[in-house]
């Protein structure tokens, strides 16, 4: 166990530190952001007219209920919609479902997906079903980093290209090269957004959890090797994703199983882990998932991150002026469930600021309790459309 400081001086000097990292992270990234725009071209963006984005997305929201709005702030697994065995085929159980519970996204996981075939027809008739109930596509989700973590690379009846670990690339063209690999078949497949890159700071030897996933111990490398990599997800229209904020690789425990921390301090996150996840905006990064690791040393208690008000408004939103969609990591590992039940675990982590939750334990229980939470005030219906008009912009420009 370690020893907690006083809260009110954490506080204080949590206030300071966020002051003079705002002040100065700009130039850091600035740099960084430069150089890489030098030595790699950025692949065309698809022309939007945003006065046209504006109105569209305005008038979306306004015709949405609150139902809908909400349900839009999931991204689940298939099995979800049938609360049954595990889905290779959408069958008009998922579309009653998908009727029912208009969510944003699915997500996707091997046993899903069994070859090419089963996997493009398995993801035409969910994204056709979506469009013609909701009128807005599905976030269609995969966890493909290279490495390790590859649902299809590491299946060999989908004969991809094999990408190797994020650890052992060299320069910015290999992890361009990397990305543009996996979003070439990414969006052959229909998949629209990836789980990936990991862009995790290793500064702890002794963490395996993340290990090779990640690119590095150097922060400017690491942020200029996932933002190249995320360029060459995007250069096939693949929406890229930063994680696990505020960076993983400080740790030795798994969220997966249970409780984890990092005893660093503000000042040593902002020197090292934080550098990727501060040039997120600059690099245009459309997804960024919070862990749920505690960080003691920085809130003054052991809540999971992902339901940290503090870690997510005060320092993703606002020391780091990050302003794309911020998904929570899976909330059915143990770090969440060994201490909240799924309603309470939606709700404070809407509250903290999160635009989209993902894989609750009980789905229609976390629904219902974000619901709840908006009827009776406890959530403000203004704070759902925030976090639905920055998902209705996204699926607009897909």
């Amino acid at each position: 166990m370690f020893l907690m400081r006083n809260k009110i001086k954490h506080n204080l000097i949590f206030g300071v530190l966020i002051l003079i990292f705002t002040l100065s992270v700009c130039g850091f990234v600035k740099d960084d952001q430069t150089s890489l725009m030098q030595e790699i071209s950025q692949p065309e963006a698809r022309a939007v007219d945003e006065a046209w984005l504006e109105q569209q997305t305005e008038e979306r929201l306004a015709s949405m209920t609150v139902e809908e709005k909400v349900y839009q702030m999931f991204i689940v697994t298939p099995e979800a919609l049938t609360e049954g065995a595990a889905v290779t085929a959408i069958d008009e159980t998922a579309r009653d479902f998908l009727k029912e519970c208009p969510v944003g996204g699915l997500v996707y996981f091997s046993k899903n997906l069994t070859d090419t075939e089963q996997t493009k027809e398995l993801l035409r008739r969910t994204q056709a079903y979506a469009l013609e109930l909701q009128g807005l596509p599905l976030f269609q989700c995969v966890d493909e980093e290279g490495g390790r973590v590859a649902r299809i690379g590491n299946n060999k009846a989908f004969h991809v290209p094999k990408v190797g670990p994020m650890g052992k690339l060299h320069t910015k063209e290999e992890a361009y090269a990397a990305g543009s690999t996996v979003g070439a078949y990414l969006r052959d497949l229909g998949f629209n957004l990836d789980f990936a890159p990991d862009a995790d700071v290793l500064t702890n030897p002794k963490n395996t959890v993340i290990g090779n996933r990640s690119f590095g111990k150097d922060a400017g490398l690491v942020l200029r090797y996932a933002s190249a990599y995320s360029d060459g997800l995007h250069a096939y229209g693949i929406l890229s994703t930063f994680k696990h904020f505020p960076g993983h690789g400080a740790t030795e425990a798994d969220t997966h199983d249970g409780f984890a921390y990092t005893e660093r301090t503000y000042e040593e996150l902002r020197q090292a882990d934080l550098v990727p996840f501060a040039g997120a905006e600059e690099a245009g990064i459309d997804f960024v998932m919070v862990s749920h690791i505690a960080v003691p040393n920085v809130t003054g208690d052991n809540m999971p991150c992902s339901l940290s008000y503090q870690m997510i408004t005060q320092v993703l939103r606002g020391a780091l002026k990050y302003d794309g969609i911020i998904v929570t990591d899976a909330m059915n590992m143990g770090a969440i469930t060994e201490l909240y039940a799924s309603d309470e675990a939606a709700v404070a982590a809407i509250k903290a600021g999160v635009d989209v939750i993902l894989m609750p334990e009980d789905f229609r229980l976390a629904a219902q309790g974000v619901l709840a939470a908006v009827r009776s005030g406890v959530i403000s219906e203004e704070r759902i459309d925030e976090s639905v008009r920055r998902l209705i912009r996204a699926k607009l420009k897909m």
